[in-house]
């Protein structure tokens, strides 16, 4: 699960940069969840010809994010973030004043639409 998930980040971040025929096969095995027989009749081509294609495709999205880590970056700015957002929600807000509460609940909105996207 972990793996997909990554490989999805990666077709996320740097997909754009695949030719349009290897991000069609990435597209459809990770984000729609094909298999490898199922996009072979897609496209009308052999399954081992997609397996070649999403094993190239793996190796130039982690060139790519070695080179960049961009997704690296993002899954640890998204974590912090989350950290954050659990140490507001455990602090003691009855001894605060209804401006800080209201600053304090401004700063965890944004930080959730962080988390979002």
């Amino acid at each position: 699960m972990e793996k997909v998930y990554g490989d999805t980040l990666l077709l996320d971040f740097y997909g754009q940069l695949l030719t349009k025929r290897q991000y069609k096969i990435m597209d459809l095995h990770f984000n729609d969840d094909y298999s490898l027989g199922e996009i072979a009749l897609e496209l009308n081509i052999s399954r081992q010809g997609v397996y070649d294609s999403v094993k190239r495709s793996r190796g130039t999205l982690n060139r790519m994010e070695e080179k960049l880590g961009l997704v690296n970056k993002f899954t640890r700015q998204r974590a912090k973030a989350i950290e954050l957002l659990d140490k507001i929600k455990i602090l003691n807000k009855s001894n605060m004043s209804t401006e800080d509460i209201e600053i304090l609940s401004f700063i965890e909105k944004g930080i959730l639409q962080i988390i979002e996207g």
